[in-house]
């Protein structure tokens, strides 16, 4: 080795030295914790309530759900879903998934939703004289845009199912109407 080989070295060594104990240095820094800013404080909690009875027919469903408020314009949560649907002497079906929520403000009057919806299917179809009794269970994934308008915490508009198929959806359309309530 000469000279400006060992010289090269050592500055190396040196540079890295320095490098270590100024980012060891800074790592003992105290930080202030403001403690006005609680995580419970920017949580909220709402969801739906469904109730239709008709000649024969019965859906209930409850869908509790909880956002966190990260800022003024930007919310994320999460959602159960718990439906029963019944159609007499034809079939009786249960409902129960999850799903992730984010909700866009990018004015106070005008709300953005995008929602990820996974709900497990199990039905149980009654025979008839053209066909004998089975079971169906199936996941459904279905993916939310959607817009509303929103005064105070209720906001009311629609979604559509980017995802939506006909053929294996749940629902007969991939359009719905909401009322979002928040607390």
């Amino acid at each position: 080795m000469n000279i400006n080989q060992i010289s090269i070295v050592f500055k190396t060594f040196f540079v890295i030295l320095i490098v270590f104990f100024s980012s060891s240095a800074i790592a003992q820094q105290k930080y202030v914790i403001d403690n006005s800013n609680h995580f419970w404080d920017k949580v909220q909690f709402g969801g739906g309530l469904g109730l239709g009875i008709g000649s024969g027919y019965t859906d209930i469903s409850v869908m509790p759900s909880a956002i966190y408020n990260v800022n003024e314009i930007l919310a994320v949560g999460v959602g159960l879903q718990f439906g029963y649907l019944s159609s007499k002497n034809y079939y009786d079906s249960f409902v129960y998934g999850g799903s992730l929520v984010t909700l866009v403000n990018p004015i106070p009057e005008i709300q953005l939703s995008a929602e990820l919806e996974q709900v497990r299917v199990n039905t149980s179809y009654d025979s008839t004289p053209y066909r004998p009794s089975y079971s169906d269970n199936y996941w459904n994934t279905a993916l939310y845009l959607g817009a509303g308008y929103r005064t105070g915490s209720v906001t009311i508009g629609a979604r559509y199912d980017v995802l939506y198929n006909a053929q294996t959806s749940l629902y007969g359309s991939g359009f719905m109407p909401f009322v979002r309530v928040y607390f």
